[in-house]
């Protein structure tokens, strides 16, 4: 009888599945992780400076003074799922602004006289960004996608090309307008700045092209591995210049909106905004190695650091260490993403 049971009971063992513990199903989450940070440098503060930091005002302004930023790292995620990186953000955001502002002249919205509530103004200053962060990413697309430069120098070339290209446009000298202050300091909600809206539109509309449309699944494939991509059918190099045109896109947009909260160009003042995008999309989880990440764990990613700076501005620590403490913690959401990559490739 023993004999005619065991093959049953091998045969059992062979085909019961290996289930994980809960714990580390849960750890390997990078954006359960994120949370969790999130939400531990959140009750810190809460504990340090209740009767400041956890305010309803004070995280109104934090979500109004990231907005501009989640729209760009919305379209950065997409990039480095792929295993690419774009460091021509600023120069999208300046030109963004810079079309903004030549489409507003090009309308009347310059004048002195003009009317801040016309929407036509609006319409114009937005198109003109669109177009600045389309040509940005089309470049971009096209030189890494099918001349095959490395995205790290295809990027990097767009970013002083761009940069010029904007000094050149400006003969260096900043433009004012108020043709925009309906976008960048109205309230279609009352009690909710119009940018915070306008950031969690971005987002939803990342989430959908990124988690719940084909072109996601495009996306991470590509980022997994290109070659088995291409095999599977998929346009690797068409896919990456629609990556690509999405990440200029979202910075143009960007531009838009920093000329609308600011009421001027600043063709100096984003020199950074390409490493505070691709900070928040790591610390969102989103591998540097391209194949995994989310759009839900970007959106907490940007929070961090904005978090870390209001907690410690808050609690009366000097400036300099608050970028100690994000550079901090970001090498240890790197160090995460490694240990998580190596777990992975252990099962």
């Amino acid at each position: 009888m023993s004999t005619e049971t065991e093959p049953a009971t091998v045969a059992a063992e062979e085909v019961t599945p290996h289930r994980e513990p809960v714990l580390r199903t849960v750890v390997r989450n990078p954006t359960v992780v994120t949370f969790a940070v999130l939400v531990v440098i959140i009750l810190g503060f809460t504990v340090a400076e209740p009767s400041l930091f956890f305010q309803g005002d004070n995280f109104l302004q934090i979500a109004q003074n990231v907005a501009i930023l989640t729209v760009v790292s919305v379209g950065t995620t997409f990039v480095i799922i792929t295993a690419g990186v774009d460091l021509s953000i600023p120069a999208g955001i300046v030109l963004g602004e810079v079309f903004s502002v030549k489409a507003l002249a090009m309308v009347g919205g310059l004048d002195a006289d003009a009317d801040a509530t016309n929407a036509g103004y609006i319409l114009a200053a937005l198109a003109g960004g669109v177009l600045a962060g389309l040509v940005i990413g089309g470049i971009n697309g096209l030189v890494v996608a099918y001349l095959r430069v490395p995205p790290l120098l295809a990027t990097l070339g767009t970013l002083g090309a761009g940069l010029g290209m904007a000094l050149v446009l400006q003969k260096g000298v900043n433009t004012a307008t108020y043709a925009l202050d309906p976008v960048g300091h109205g309230h279609l909600v009352p009690g909710v700045p119009n940018l915070i809206w306008i950031g969690l539109i971005a987002v939803v509309a990342g989430f959908v092209l990124l988690h719940m449309a084909v072109f996601g699944r495009h996306t991470y494939a590509i980022g997994s591995n290109p070659e088995s991509a291409r095999r599977a059918g998929i346009n690797v190099e068409r896919h990456l210049l629609k990556v690509y045109l999405i990440g200029g896109l979202t910075s143009g947009i960007a531009g838009f909106l920093s000329v609308s909260y600011f009421s001027t160009t600043s063709i100096g003042g984003h020199s950074t905004d390409n490493l505070q995008a691709i900070t928040a999309v790591a610390l969102g989880g989103t591998s540097l190695f391209g194949g995994i990440g989310s759009i839900i764990g970007t959106l907490i990613g940007v929070w961090i650091p904005a978090i870390l700076n209001n907690g410690l501005v808050i609690t009366g620590v000097q400036p300099y260490w608050q970028q100690v403490a994000v550079g901090f913690v970001l090498i240890a959401a790197v160090w995460f993403d490694q240990l998580r990559r190596r777990s992975r490739d252990r099962f």
